[in-house]
């Protein structure tokens, strides 16, 4: 708790103040990383050797983008920045261990960016979101990592649905929000990672499965290239007899 507490005051002033309510639930997954550290092993293993195999056939290697980059457990972030000329990591929160991970590791190319990715508030507007419009932007851009973000942007949705009243945003905003980051992905000229959970899983000990949720409601990622399960909740975590596993996907596009 003392770590957490430290890692929480360190961060509040480096963030934005819009980002600031955030900065709870990214320390929240920092400890629950460290925790489950070994059953996350291979998961994170696997995101890092999809990104590596997608550079690998790059002509060129100026400047890559890390969406939804977090806290690197799943990045490789030192392969990049050496491969690259610049690496900008884009996400709501840049936690002071991060940052410090960072400074530690000498990485003089890297830039952070604080940005919400998912298109709500243009949504709330009435305008058509387009949240990664801003990668038209980035100069000499090689390379796109959208990092385990697209079924985030679907329960943060969710989390900030329920807070309005009913009516006030589109019945199909979640399906409309996910389909933008794709429509994203597929119109930029570089090639273009996609890393993301599709569905998860309730299972008990003797292997049933309670439950399972499409976390990208209806939305399907075609032709993915690689396929693994993550347990993103393993037993003892939240329960003795029960774990959540999710399903992994990876699919590079040029």
């Amino acid at each position: 708790m003392i770590l957490e507490a430290l890692n929480y005051a360190a961060s509040w002033p480096l963030t934005a103040a819009a980002h600031r309510p955030y900065v709870r639930s990214s320390v929240n997954l920092w400890s629950r990383a460290h925790r489950c550290a070994n059953h996350w092993a291979a998961h994170e293993a696997n995101c890092k050797a999809a990104i590596i195999s997608a550079i690998d056939g790059l002509r060129q290697r100026r400047t890559a983008v890390v969406l939804g980059s977090g806290l690197l457990r799943d990045i490789p972030v030192v392969e990049l920045a050496k491969r690259f000329d610049t690496v900008v990591l884009v996400d709501l929160v840049h936690l002071a261990s991060t940052r410090a991970w960072i400074a530690m590791k000498g990485l003089k190319n890297i830039r952070l960016i604080e940005r919400d990715l998912s298109g709500f508030d243009q949504l709330a507007t009435g305008r058509q979101p387009e949240p990664l419009s801003f990668l038209r932007q980035v100069p000499y851009l090689d390379f796109v990592v959208s990092a385990n973000l697209l079924s985030q942007i679907g329960l943060g949705a969710k989390k900030r649905l329920e807070t309005l009243p009913v009516g006030d945003m589109p019945a199909d905003t979640l399906k409309t929000l996910i389909s933008a980051h794709l429509d994203g992905l597929r119109d930029i000229a570089a090639t273009a990672c996609l890393l993301t959970d599709v569905a998860y899983s309730v299972v008990d000990r003797a292997g049933r499965t309670l439950e399972t949720v499409d976390l990208l409601h209806g939305i399907e990622v075609s032709d993915p290239d690689a396929r693994w399960d993550w347990p993103v909740v393993p037993f003892g975590e939240q329960s003795a007899d029960i774990q959540v596993i999710h399903r992994v996907i990876a699919r590079t596009r040029n």
